[in-house]
């Protein structure tokens, strides 16, 4: 521990990592440098200036990274179309190698040789914050306070944060019995009643979704224009990615869009019961895949389609800094050039469909082939007959020799 003269600690000013603040000078008698990131989470971050500066630290980072958030990281995963185990959006996943990023960039704007986070010993975040250090800075020291101290329930954090005059805010009114993570994609839901998988959701859980048979009689439409594979523009008012994702989280919450309650396998090997809300991402997805199927060569799309849950294991498990990732996105990217145009879509009770879509310049869709009126030669559909004996082949071989035998 004496080794250890400065660390960047992933600090949000809440009782676990105002604690753990405390521990660390405590414990490793280093400075501390505090890095609390605001990613669209919907908090207040600056207070956590403030329950730091107390606390005695002298150099501390608050960032607003919620366009770097989108561009970077949000975008580029929804022109995969990813989504992990048929069903999550991956919105915590993706927000962890920002936030790693930032808080290597800091320990080398400060000289720390060592970063600190607050995440359990059992879930997937300290795999996620970890593999992005060690991708980053492969000699950086990490430190996971949850896997050695002996501070293991809320009540011993609550004792220890009193023992050390830590101040701690308890919300007045009735505690959330979850644990809650929120960014500019989704909000997630674990803990409490979610534990028992049978036990259904309380409605009065969900923060940014009306409940779909509350929501509006009257069906939304938006119109989102596509530039390479990014939706650049809803109903033709152009947008940054940050302010994309937020309108289409509050359109989408209105129509009760976005709801997911699911069991999932972690990384480290146990299943897991939480619920999501991601309304923009739900859209963005039913959008994405509305667009491709326009503009996208079905070879490619279909490539697409068979590496994208490869693509999304790799992000809910922590490897976004890995060459596999990093060359997948290439290829991803690249297939995103003629993915331009307008898509329609409807928002009604929690649904969205796809019900529209156009491009004036990288449109596949060929109306004098694909009519089901005269064509005017434009296909010979007596070219088909050939085309399935050819694909036949192998079956009707087969055939004959069973019949053989």
């Amino acid at each position: 521990m004496s080794e250890i003269k400065k660390v960047v600690l992933a600090y949000s000013g809440g009782l676990d990592t105002s604690v753990i603040l405390k521990w660390l000078q405590e414990n490793y008698r280093c400075e501390v440098v505090t890095f609390t990131a605001d990613i669209g989470q919907g908090e207040e971050v600056e207070p956590a200036r403030a329950k730091a500066k107390a606390a005695g630290v002298k150099e501390i980072y608050i960032d607003d990274l919620r366009e770097e958030f989108a561009r970077d990281f949000v975008f580029p995963m929804f022109r995969a179309n990813a989504i992990y185990e048929g069903e999550y959006l991956l919105g915590t996943s993706i927000a962890r190698p920002l936030i790693a990023k930032r808080q290597i960039e800091i320990a080398n704007q400060t000289g720390a040789d060592a970063v600190s986070h607050g995440a359990t010993g059992k879930g997937n975040d300290q795999v996620r914050f970890e593999l992005g250090y060690y991708a980053l800075k492969p000699d950086v020291h990490v430190i996971a306070p949850w896997r050695e101290w002996d501070l293991t329930s809320r009540e011993k954090l609550l004792a220890y944060a009193e023992q050390h005059a830590i101040p701690v805010e308890m919300k007045r009114g009735k505690k959330s019995p979850y644990s809650m993570d929120a960014n500019l994609l989704h909000i997630s839901y674990e803990g409490g009643v979610l534990e028992d998988p049978w036990a259904e959701a309380e409605e009065d859980m969900w923060r940014w979704t009306v409940a779909p048979e509350k929501a509006p009689d009257k069906a939304t439409y938006l119109e989102l224009t596509y530039v390479g594979g990014d939706i650049a523009a809803i109903d033709g008012e152009a947008m940054t990615p940050a302010r994309v994702l937020e309108t289409l989280n509050r359109i989408g919450g209105a129509n009760g869009i976005g709801r997911l309650d699911i069991v999932e396998n972690r990384y480290v090997g146990m299943k897991s019961r939480g619920c999501y809300e991601t309304p923009g991402g739900t859209i963005m997805l039913k959008a994405h895949r509305a667009i491709e199927s326009l503009t996208l060569d079905r070879e490619v799309a279909h490539l697409k389609d068979e590496m994208m849950p490869r693509y999304a294991s790799l992000i809910y498990n922590g490897y976004w800094w890995s060459p596999e990732r990093v060359l997948m996105q290439q290829m991803i990217d690249a297939s995103q050039a003629t993915v331009n145009g307008v898509v329609r879509v409807k928002l009604y009770k929690g649904n969205v469909s796809a019900v529209g879509r156009k491009s004036a310049t990288d449109s596949l869709f060929d109306p004098g082939i694909a009519t089901f009126e005269e064509d005017a030669g434009a296909y010979n559909q007596a070219d088909a007959a050939g085309f399935i004996k050819l694909n036949a082949l192998r079956m009707r071989i087969a055939r004959r020799l069973r019949d053989r035998k």
